[in-house]
């Protein structure tokens, strides 16, 4: 043999080759019917890798692997299956998968994670307290997962509900408004209407924190009061914690931004046992930022372990822990000149100083048991118990500055400085008991519980503000007199004298910052709501029944609340104020097809009014705040199941509302508003047109004012559109991710954000504010390129660095919205 090296050679690539063959396996997912199913995940799951099928159910994967492996079929509104293959030395083989349209289970605390992967999510259990379909629910409830969150770039409240119709922002804080009624359930509120995995808690309002830990946000739209309890008119937003998964997860993102952003994250889950009966997350977040805006910066460390124990499949428990620690400087927001000019001063202009800070420190800890007694009966119980600290040291505008004649000087801030110290606390339990059974033709899903929410600002909180004018004989007055100026300190500013002021004033003009020496500022104690000893407690009843027949479902509910209020909590003079409400609720859905149903409900809510406003002072007692909610719609599948539709037609209206009686000599003076009416129109689109292309579309008509304040038609409020609530609004955001040779694994993302023009505050001539809020529209982008386990990504935000105002108060305090920025982010999951 002349070339024996050559043959043997040849002959080890050949058996390297061999060794190295892969196989190609072939599938089709179609429904019982023989239907094929399009748009269906697959997962490879020894090797880690997915799809998903074509029009015609088609799916492959190319694997290198061998032995038996687990192939594993994903479809919202069907049951998961999972089956196994055997491979050993084929070059091909083929797999039929038969999907099942799944019946919901009668689990009704959600501890399980969620496995949908796009910005679909068929089932809610905020609704109706079960794992109900949403389309099966008598009213408007939208989301927005955590696929689109990250796809946007998005990890504040205010940037999430962007993709919700009725809902826009309203301040810089954790502050937006629904259907014209503001949410806010920040500290100092008895009456908050947030919810954190379907409990009532609240949040520190003064600032965003970061959300890299939820799942979703769901906005229920309208009162939920029938489950909830007193609650906000136009919606409740429930924030739902990412739950353990029975499968390996990781992810580690990190992300880098305009205005010196700098994020890191981490998402780790899995089975912690091989029976998988013990499961864990862990989501971490660190955040060090600064931003477009003078002397803010955010620095914030998020915390968020869960736990799943689930030793049977009749007992499922959780808990779950959220902690905050953040280190900022609260802004207050953009002074203008004394004018109506919104373009008078730069909207990067704040009057905060080197000396202000915020710190914050909130906790949220969950537990949730969910046991099947029968077959047809489950016991639910959850617990919330949350915790909030803060301390702060500010410089805030209050007005302008005038001269020795009284006369308002536009381009001289007039501040005020506070120093506060708050802490609050909040328990919230239920317990609730959900049945199946059948009377005759009609199928109930029964539930009965008993629902308990206290709040407690405890004795230790104050607030110490420096203000007013100082006088010669060393004190300080809140306002100036212009026949007495010879009693007041004066300073030179411009060439004449004007009045000293305890707090330096802030020159519009120079905007310019230093570290002040705070040490002269003369302090008096202000009892303001967020510092004063407080107690509330309510407890509920409730009753609900889910009945069905043939394609009709109707949902009945009756909640009893009973609210306490210690008006003078920890003082010598305590008043318990005891407050009742019966609410009702009735729901009808219809289905005009299998992808098409229609509904209408009608529903009552009720808000206490807080203790801090049945003060004198104030001009109360005040009746509690009363609503009823009409609305009508159609909820619509498309592309078999891929794609959601809402559209619906509302009309609100709550009574009592209260609003600052903008009378000079009593600044603390409160009216109540007759009726305070919101009517709209509004359409929610969210899902995937194909598997490659995923949308969301919004649009919301809002028609909201104000009847009937104190003498009818001559009041000032009267007839007026409600602050802050645009007329019309609506966003777009799709995404586009290629699959063919030569640009498998890039993607395109693109959106626009309109909201119209609106009113800041009440237009009258008792009140200075500036002019409407103008209309604007804001373009975004994005690129994704994804090798692998590594994904790249660049959200380009205000492509057009549109100038714009996401909300306002008065002349003082105004919102401007961010400038062109941009954020990348590089994402390893394994």
């Amino acid at each position: 043999m002349r070339h024996p090296y050559l043959i043997i050679l040849f002959t080890l690539l050949n058996l390297s080759a061999f060794s190295q063959q892969k196989t190609l396996i072939l599938g089709q997912v179609q429904n019982p019917k023989g239907e094929a199913l399009e748009g269906v995940t697959v997962a490879l799951v020894e090797q880690k890798s997915t799809t998903m099928t074509d029009a015609k159910g088609h799916f492959q994967f190319s694997t290198s692997l061998k032995g038996n492996l687990t192939i594993k079929a994903i479809l919202i509104g069907y049951d998961v299956i999972s089956r196994k293959i055997d491979i050993q030395t084929a070059n091909e083989t083929s797999i039929k998968l038969i999907l099942s349209p799944s019946d919901e289970t009668l689990q009704t605390v959600e501890i399980t994670g969620r496995k949908e992967k796009n910005y679909t999510n068929a089932v809610s259990f905020g609704g109706t307290k079960t794992a109900a379909a949403i389309k099966d629910v008598p009213q408007s409830i939208q989301y927005v997962t955590k696929e689109l969150m990250q796809d946007q770039g998005a990890v504040r409240m205010t940037d999430i509900v962007k993709n919700v119709s009725g809902v826009n922002q309203y301040t810089f804080y954790d502050d937006v408004s629904i259907r014209g009624f503001r949410n806010q359930g920040g500290v100092g509120s008895s009456n908050s209407n947030q919810l954190f995995n379907g409990l009532r808690t609240f949040n520190g309002f003064w600032r965003q924190n970061l959300l890299n830990y939820l799942e979703r946000v769901e906005i229920i739209k309208g009162p939920a009061s029938a489950l909830f309890g007193n609650a906000n008119p136009g919606g409740t937003i429930n924030k739902v914690t990412k739950k353990p998964l029975d499968t390996n997860f990781r992810s580690l993102n990190f992300q880098r931004g305009s205005f010196n952003t700098w994020r890191a994250n981490a998402d780790l889950t899995g089975p912690m046992n091989k029976k998988k009966t013990v499961l864990y997350r862990l989501n971490l977040g660190y955040e060090n930022a600064e931003s477009f805006r003078d002397l803010l910066f955010d620095k914030n460390i998020v915390v968020a372990p869960s736990l799943s124990y689930i030793p049977s499949d009749r007992t499922r428990i959780n808990f779950d822990l959220v902690y905050n620690k953040s280190n900022s400087r609260l802004d207050r927001g953009q002074s203008i000149f004394g004018s109506t000019d919104l373009y008078s001063t730069p909207i990067s202009l704040n009057v905060a100083d080197e000396n202000d800070y915020l710190k914050e420190k909130t906790y949220l800890v969950t537990t949730s048991l969910s046991h099947k007694l029968t077959d047809h009966i489950t016991f639910n119980t959850s617990f919330l118990r949350t915790g909030y600290r803060q301390d702060l040291f500010e410089h805030r505008s209050t007005a302008f500055a005038v001269d020795a004649k009284g006369k308002q000087i536009e381009e001289l801030a007039f501040r005020r400085a506070s120093i506060r110290h708050n802490e609050q606390y909040s328990n919230s339990f239920t317990a609730y008991l959900s049945s199946e059974f059948k009377t005759g033709p009609l199928k109930h899903i029964l539930i009965t519980g008993y629902d308990y929410n206290d709040s407690k600002i405890p004795l230790g909180s104050s607030q110490n503000d420096a203000t007013g004018y100082r006088l010669k004989d060393g004190t300080v007055t809140t306002k100036y007199v212009v026949k007495d100026s010879a009693k007041y300190e004066m300073y030179a500013y411009k060439g004449k004298m004007i009045p000293k002021p305890n707090v330096p004033s802030f020159d519009l003009s120079k905007n310019t910052h230093s570290l002040l020496d705070v040490s002269g500022y003369i302090y008096a104690p202000n009892p303001t709501d967020v510092v004063v000893p407080s107690y509330c407690q309510q407890h509920s009843i409730y009753v609900q029944d889910q009945i069905a027949i043939d394609r009709f479902k109707v949902l009945l509910g009756l909640r009893y609340d009973t609210y306490l209020t210690d008006v003078g909590y920890k003082t010598n003079e305590v008043n318990r104020v005891t407050q009742t409400a019966l609410l009702p609720r009735i729901g009808i859905t219809y289905e005009v097809t299998r992808d098409i149903n229609a509904y209408a409900t009608y529903t009552t809510g009720y808000n206490p009014q807080t203790a801090s406003s049945q003060n004198s002072l104030s001009g109360g007692p005040f009746d509690p705040l009363k609503s009823n909610l009409l609305e009508a719609g159609l909820k619509t599948d498309w592309f078999n199941k891929r794609l959601s539709a809402t559209a619906s037609i509302y009309r609100i209206e709550q009574r009592n509302s209260l609003y600052n009686a903008l009378d000079p000599n009593h600044p603390e003076l409160m009216i109540q508003i007759g009726k305070d009416i919101s009517k709209g129109l509004e359409m929610d689109i969210v899902g995937y047109i194909s598997p490659n292309l995923n949308v969301v579309a919004t649009y919301a008509y809002i028609h909201a004012v104000l009847k009937g304040a104190q003498g009818g038609a001559d009041s000032l409020y009267n007839n007026q559109q409600k602050p802050n609530t645009p007329k019309h609004m609506g966003s777009l955001w799709a995404k586009y991710q290629f699959s063919i040779p030569g640009l498998k694994g890039l993607g395109l993302g693109a959106g626009a954000y309109y909201v119209g023009k609106r009113t800041f505050g009440f237009q009258g001539q008792q009140s200075i504010l500036p002019s409407k809020g103008p209309a604007y529209m804001l373009l975004n982008a994005a690129l994704y390129y994804k090798i692998n386990k590594l994904q790249l990504q660049l959200n380009m935000n205000n492509l057009t660095n549109k100038t714009h105002w996401v909300g306002g108060y008065d002349s003082s305090r105004l919102y401007p919205g961010a400038p062109r920025n941009w954020l990348t982010s590089v994402t390893y999951a394994f």
